[in-house]
């Protein structure tokens, strides 16, 4: 079994699937608001960098999609 191997999905699929990661977020965050609260600064960091990175290897591959044109 290869867990990590290239996957293919629609985007309604990629929607649903952002979907249920918004509802874990959500319940995380009403269950657990004071421990949140206190961290905020550094989630606010993480999601900053996380997607920072996303951003970044997303026009990487879209600038070597182009270079094989």
């Amino acid at each position: 079994m290869h867990l990590f191997r290239a996957y293919t999905y629609t985007w309604w699929q990629i929607g649903i699937f952002k979907l249920g990661l918004l509802a874990v977020g959500a319940a995380i965050g009403a269950y657990w608001h004071e421990f949140f609260r206190t961290n905020l600064t550094a989630l606010i960091l993480v999601a900053i960098i996380a997607s920072a990175y996303v951003l970044f290897i997303s026009l990487k591959q879209l600038e070597r999609d182009q270079e094989r044109r």
